[in-house]
């Protein structure tokens, strides 16, 4: 039966709007309206059957375990990452599952924030389009998406509490475009706010976040809930568009809303727009279509494969890969044995099944595979670092070709705290050193959800990173060591020489209850990239085992104002691969701060050796633009736009320009404008004009010495204020005539 929130009591609007235990919804048997299910995600579905919690301290039912977001990002693949939403959507309907609580999109800001393993880049148009491309794929299974954590959620420490202080352009530009594309685009049926303040206000009681920008600007149809446990005051909350609190309050906040409208200090339509918005999510959990059961495992678990191998990076290769299958091959490294393929916390998967690369390498290899633990993976019997680094050095020592295992263990980076540095444990950096020096023939493989420090990047042959990759990732760490999968897969972050390289060093992570966003809009390769920063790998690299060469791209606006980038790649090695194309925009000479390069297109392309393609990516214009906090929107500069074609950002290619036009900004004048601001306006710079050409014509000596020309003396007076100008010597206007002059620009602009 179809209801209205207004068919409700006010007792049952309110309860309503949050929820009845830890994962569902209230029902309302009286309406025969049931609860519904949310579960976490995002790189699988974990639905708990018994004991329930947030943190994945208690067990949940098997599913697939895909690669979460810090593998998945690096394949630049929405139709892959599209095909991995819909799989996790369909075993979500299969649980019957309403609303799976992802994708997380948050900007990697630091490379120590714990939770960066969920997080698909420090950039935003690829979090953006990646995101969408997920919501896409999910909901087209009839199971809804949770965009989740809207805002500046960048850490762990103190994240319930904390304030991220930030300036709007790198708010906008930055922290909330990922969030709008997704938005825009693919209407995900929730957004969950998350737990920390912005600029002072909590995210679950901000109208300026909730209401003016995520509904009225953005255009979300859908219902806004709570991270788990996020509600700070829930009277201020709901009216400032928070719809449902979960998990649950035991009654004691419906209460304390139902007491509010009895007392007339929260409007009854209020809470009847947030009941009625979860009787809406209902609605559409109920339309969903009769899932397919059972679930086809085998196929799911094939699909982690394939997204596993195009999830590993290939950082560094002088030639030792792919691995010769009739080699003698060492593998070390407790990894290889007992892999580390996910993240800790509320994303953490039960799979249901689990390679191993160490059984994977030998399933591909024609001969024996040595193999040698290294080190400890729990923490204890550190005394015996140097027995098991001394065995080791004897096994490389016996084979023709050594592929090492290192990483972080989960006590080092989890959901809930931060890590302390970017090094990889000391044991692991000794054994290789013992290793290298046994073999130098040695393949480095690296399982890790946030960037480590490489100081051997130079001494090891090749450097494989392979993030975190679900529950298939050792056969796909197995496939791309031997060449049956080329990679191709690109960083989305950054992996710098140093902690205090990084932008956010100084101000992460905060203190007494406040992290300030100092680096502004520079987050990422904008910075390094802005400062000509030596890095360890810049953002976009990967190799494959082949090469492509770019040819001359072209750009051109399209009837929508948008930019097509066109550029023909041809494949000039000797094997099938698939190259990802990049591009990135700036303006020589812009008015604003930005960096050298922004992202803001990609694509790809596969090819047989000798094989050529035009590959064309799009750029949209809006984002091309600029948060102008004058006018407090978006404004695309106009001007001539050079689009490098690139396969990272640091590795242009080809560069091609397009004149774009720009949005027009006329800023109404006042007293406290500058002379700037008057010469700039389209009204009054032509009559000021001729005051200038007047004073320039009747400086006496002394100031005439000190400003030759007119040219200096506009500079100087650029940043002038008008109400500063009056009676200022040789300046022959009054106050009154500024004023005139003010309000005629004003009328006739």
């Amino acid at each position: 039966m179809d209801i209205s929130a207004s068919d409700l009591t006010l007792t049952e609007k309110a309860s309503l709007t949050s929820g009845a235990d830890f994962w569902n919804t209230k029902a309302i048997e009286r309406l025969g309206q049931p609860s519904i299910m949310l579960a976490d995600g995002p790189h699988g579905l974990r639905k708990q059957a018994g004991e329930t919690d947030h943190l994945g301290m208690s067990g949940s039912l098997p599913a697939t375990c895909f690669p979460p977001s810090v593998g998945l990002g690096s394949t630049w693949d929405p139709d892959l990452v599209e095909q991995v939403g819909a799989a996790i959507g369909a075993e979500a309907a299969a649980e019957n599952v309403a609303v799976v609580l992802g994708p997380g999109i948050n900007i990697k800001r630091s490379p120590l924030c714990g939770r960066n393993f969920e997080y698909f880049s420090e950039d935003p148009l690829i979090s953006g389009v990646l995101g969408a491309a997920w919501v896409r794929g999910l909901q087209s299974t009839g199971t809804g998406a949770s965009l989740k954590h809207l805002a500046a959620n960048n850490q762990e420490f103190d994240r319930i509490r904390v304030s991220s202080d930030v300036d709007m352009r790198p708010l906008r530009e930055i922290y909330l475009r990922g969030f709008e594309r997704v938005v825009r685009d693919e209407q995900p049926w929730t957004v969950m706010c998350s737990y920390n303040r912005i600029n002072g206000v909590y995210a679950s009681e901000d109208p300026w976040l909730l209401t003016r920008v995520l509904r009225q600007e953005w255009g979300f149809e859908g219902l806004v809930v709570s991270d788990w446990g996020a509600v700070n005051d829930r009277l201020a909350g709901l009216p400032a568009g928070l719809d449902l609190e979960m998990p649950f309050s035991g009654g004691r906040t419906d209460a304390q809303l139902v007491a509010a409208v009895q007392a007339g200090t929260l409007a009854e339509e209020a809470l009847e727009t947030a009941a009625g918005r979860v009787l809406e999510l209902i609605g559409k959990a109920r339309q969903r279509p009769p899932a397919a059961v059972p679930i086809d495992v085998d196929a799911h678990h094939a699909l982690a494969r394939q997204a596993a191998g195009r999830s590993i990076v290939l950082l560094r290769n002088d030639g030792i890969l792919p691995l010769a299958r009739h080699a003698r091959i060492a593998v070390i490294g407790a990894f290889a044995a007992h892999p580390r393929y996910q993240g800790a916390g509320s994303s953490l998967i039960n799979p249901t099944r689990l390679d191993k690369a160490l059984e994977e390498i030998r399933a591909l290899a024609d001969g024996e595979v040595a193999y040698a633990p290294g080190f400890t993976l729990d923490g204890e019997g550190s005394g015996d670092d140097a027995a098991l680094r001394e065995q080791a050095a004897g096994v490389a020592r016996e084979a023709e070709v050594v592929v090492v295992f290192l990483g972080l263990p989960a006590t080092q980076e989890s959901e809930g705290f931060d890590r302390e540095h970017l090094d990889l444990p000391a044991a692991q950096l000794d054994l290789l050193d013992a290793v290298l020096e046994a073999n130098p023939a040695t393949v480095v493989v690296l399982s890790n959800g946030g960037v480590v420090a490489l100081p051997f990047r130079d001494r090891a042959p090749a450097i494989v990173e392979a993030s975190l990759l679900g529950q298939a990732g050792g056969g796909a760490t197995a496939d791309v060591l031997f060449g049956v999968v080329n990679p191709s897969a690109k960083l989305t972050e950054t992996i710098p020489l140093r902690l205090e390289d990084n932008p956010s060093y100084g101000n992460f992570p905060g203190e007494f209850g406040h992290v300030r966003y100092g680096e502004g809009i520079m987050v990422g390769y904008r910075w390094y990239d802005g400062r000509g920063l030596d890095v360890a790998y810049p953002f976009g690299h990967g190799l494959s085992y082949t090469t492509f060469a770019y040819g001359n791209p072209s750009a051109e606006l399209d009837a929508d104002g948008d930019i097509v980038v066109s550029v023909p790649v041809t494949n000039t090695g000797g094997v099938r691969g698939r190259e990802v194309v990049q591009v990135y925009a700036s303006l020589p000479g812009s008015r604003v701060e930005r960096a050298p390069r922004e992202l803001k297109g990609f694509g790809s392309v596969t090819l047989e050796p000798g094989q050529c393609a035009d590959v064309q990516i799009l750029v949209r214009r809006p984002d091309l633009a600029y948060w102008d906090i004058r006018v407090d929107r978006w404004v695309v500069e106009g001007g001539e736009y050079a689009f490098d074609v690139a396969a990272s950002s640091r590795d242009i290619r080809a560069t091609a320009t397009v004149a774009v036009p720009g949005d027009e900004v006329v800023l109404p004048l006042t007293m406290e404008s500058s002379v700037g601001d008057l010469l700039a306006h389209p009204v009054a710079g032509p009559i000021v004009q001729g005051v200038f050409a007047q004073v320039t014509g009747t400086m006496d000596a002394t100031a005439a010495a000190m400003m030759p020309n007119g040219e200096a003396l506009r500079k100087m007076m650029a940043s002038f204020p008008l109400s500063r100008l009056a009676g200022f010597p040789g300046l022959p206007v009054t106050f009154e005539q500024i004023e005139q002059l003010v309000a005629y620009a004003n009328a006739n602009a």
